[in-house]
Parts: C-alpha cells; structure tokens; sequence
C-alpha cells in the first residue's frame, strides 16, 4: 500500500522525513528560516521546477528572470512598503540609495512589461518566473519547509484585457489542477479571499468590487465549491486561494489565481487598442505549486516521502544477490541514466539482499538480478507497493518505468 494511502493511519512529519531521507536540513549558523537542499532534495526541487516551466510553456507563458533587489521606490510604487512593509526587510542603503530584499515579483513583472511598448495583438501576455523573494517572517512561526525566510515562487503575471481576464484566470485554474493530478495533491477546499477591515488595503471601493465580481464568474464558471473569506486578500485585490491541509489538518494555501487592477495604474502600464489610444491592460497573477518550499513539504507529508515516480529522487535500485552479477547490475543501471532516469546500485557489500530491499523501499521501483537473470539478461522487477511483476528482460523493464514516469501521475505499473 502507497504512503499515501496509509495517511489515516500514520502522521509525516516533513521536517523528520526531510532528515531521514537527506533532502534538505538547517544549520543555525546560517540562520533560521534558511534551509538548504541535500542532493537527493536537490533532485525533487529540479525536477518539480522543470515540470512546472514546461507546464507554463505548453500553456503559452514566456519565462523571464529578474533580481532579487529593488529600489525602495519601487515598493513604494508597487503599494507593497505602506501596505506589506511589516513582512519586508529593513532597507540596505547602497550609496545614496535604499534597496530592499523583494517581498514579491509583482513589481518587477510590472517593470518588465512597461520596459516594451504591446498591441492589443500581443495579449494576453503571460510571464513567468521560478523567482526567489524574502519575507521577515518572525522566528516563532518558521519550521521546516513550510514557512522561511527564502523563497522560491512559482509566479506568473498575464497581462490582458478586461475582457480576456475572465478566461485567463479560469485557465490558471485548470493548470493548478492538472497539476494536483500529476503530483497526487488533493486540494482541500477553494476559497474566494476578500478584504477585511482596517487599514493593510488598498481604499479604492471599485476596484475591490470589479475584481472580486470577475473571480466569482471564474470561480462559478469552473463548477467548483468555494468559501468566501474576508481577511484574506492580498493588500491590491481579491484572490482564488486552494487550500490544502497536512496529515494533522493544518490548512495552508498553495496555489493562488488574482485579478489586479490596482498595480496596472500604479505602474501606469498601458497597450495600444484598435482605435490607436492607450489603454490600460488588467493583471492577473497566478502560482501553479504556490512556493516550491511550502510544495515539496506538503508532497513530502501527502505521500510520506513515497513520491511519484516521476519525481523520486531515485526512480530504479538496482540489487545485484552476489557480486557476480555486480557487472550486470551497473550494465543495466547505466543503459537506465541513458534513458534519463534516476538509477543506482546497492551491492552485497551495503547488506544482505533483505536489507538493501527495505533500505530501498521507497524507490518506486526495484531490479533483482541473481545468476539466473543475470545469464538470461533478465531482471525480477519488485514495485514499491510490494507487488511482484514476472521476471523480464532489463530493457522490457526499462522502457515499461520509462513510459511511466513519461505519463507522470502516481501510478506505478502498466502491465501492457
């Protein structure tokens, strides 16, 4: 049975299984909040951000990088130091400048598409960035991946008209959840997030209203339940949260889909129409995975660190009985990485052939090589959920977790 199966029975902790699986791990003297990714951590990370660039490739998006510092004035622009500076941290004044730590890739998106002047011919334009920001989270709430004081982002920003905003947020929408499907995340609930009182929002009555009528068309569009919380919006406008919940029922958000009107006019961003004048584009901001810090927590404790398998950090193991099948076994293994998967040999001198199994039970997949297979360059396949396929050819087997890890999603086998 899959971890995540058993998540009823049995409580992840992903700060212990980050440790117990080297993934990643903190060291004070760098500082907390701060953590560091481990090679097999490493590996997750990677292969989480390539699949979400190529995601927002099929889907149009164009990738963009920008730095993690700006200028003062830019936050002051952007809203977010009379509105957010509490989360920021404090100014570094470089020469007769004061630049900051970015608490979000908003503003610089922003830059990026005033820096060009558009046609309405080119919207939507969809930009997107893996992008690192800082947060001055306080040290009582940091803990493991969940809440630091770096991130990565998986961020993006289309810039369309008002009549295009509607769709492209629903669009947005529909990408978070062919994402779930893939990484065998179950999001909780929808929530519609709406301001609440006091001063942290921004005061302009209609835009809250236009922006928040547009996402209860998206939210009414897709067929799908939601909750509408006030207090949860961000400072510029409404927002579509996906709530997710850990194995101990913490809910926290992971995905996000905004419509903003607020930073288009800060910024003075514009298009030119069909009729030649100026006009001002609508913002959408939306995030697939949302941090891949929080994402690979909650993907931790979802599957008990039983990931997909396209995501293992090791996809095949290969376990040679004697050393007499040791060239076999490093034969296969290699033909394996040429196919771009993620293989490894533990050998007699790691254990006995019991212990290199349950060493490796979280591999998805197994290869038992004895002399029999060896001779008949055979392999005995042994998948993570204790099932044993028949005896095969070690290509046939290959190409079989090939195909797997090709279709993602979190299944194992395809007897075919």
């Amino acid at each position: 049975m899959l971890a995540s199966q058993t998540r009823g029975a049995t409580m992840y902790d992903h700060r212990r299984l980050g440790r117990e699986l080297d993934l990643f791990d903190t060291d004070p003297l760098m500082g907390a909040g701060l953590p560091y990714w481990l090679p097999d951590g490493a590996v997750v990370r990677h292969t989480l951000e390539e699949y979400i660039r190529d995601a927002e490739r099929r889907a149009g998006y164009r990738h963009v990088y920008s730095p993690a510092l700006g200028k003062r004035e830019l936050y002051e622009t952007s809203g977010h130091w009379e509105h957010y500076g509490d989360d920021m941290f404090p100014p570094m004044d470089v020469g007769a400048e004061q630049v900051l730590l970015r608490p979000s890739l908003c503003p610089h998106h922003a830059l990026i598409y005033r820096s060009r002047s558009h046609s309405y011919r080119e919207l939507p334009l969809r930009m997107a960035e893996l992008g690192g920001m800082y947060r001055s989270e306080l040290s009582g709430v940091l803990g493991g991946l969940t809440r630091v004081r770096s991130i990565t982002l998986n961020d993006a920003h289309i810039f369309c008209t008002l009549e295009q905003a509607v769709e492209e947020a629903g669009a947005a929408l529909e990408l978070i959840g062919r994402a779930y499907a893939d990484l065998g995340i179950r999001a909780a609930r929808y929530r519609l997030s709406l301001p609440g009182e006091g001063g942290k929002y921004v005061a302009d009555p209609e835009l809250w209203r236009r922006a928040t009528a547009l996402l209860r068309e998206v939210l009414d569009g897709s067929g799908i339940p939601y909750e509408a919380a006030e207090g949860e919006a961000a400072f510029y406008g409404p927002k579509i949260d996906v709530q997710i919940t850990d194995p101990a029922g913490r809910e926290a958000t992971l995905s996000t889909v905004q419509i903003d009107f607020h930073q288009p006019e800060r910024f003075d961003l514009h298009y030119i129409g069909p009729d030649g004048a100026k006009h001002r584009p609508v913002m959408v901001h939306r995030s697939i995975i949302g941090s891949v810090e929080r994402a690979v927590a909650h993907l931790l404790e979802e599957h008990g660190g039983a990931f997909p398998p396209w995501l293992a950090p090791v996809q095949l193991m290969v376990l040679p009985v004697g050393e007499e099948q040791s060239e076999a076994a490093h034969a296969l293994a290699g033909r394996a990485r040429e196919r771009g998967l993620r293989a490894e040999v533990a050998g007699p001198e790691q254990g006995t052939l019991a212990a290199r199994i349950r060493s490796a039970r979280l591999v998805p997949y197994q290869a038992v090589i004895g002399g029999r297979e060896a001779a008949a360059g055979l392999v005995a396949p042994r998948l993570r959920d204790g099932s044993r396929p028949d005896t095969l050819p070690g290509d046939e087997l290959l190409r079989r977790i090939g195909d797997r890890v090709a279709a993602r999603g979190p299944g194992l086998w395809d007897p075919s």
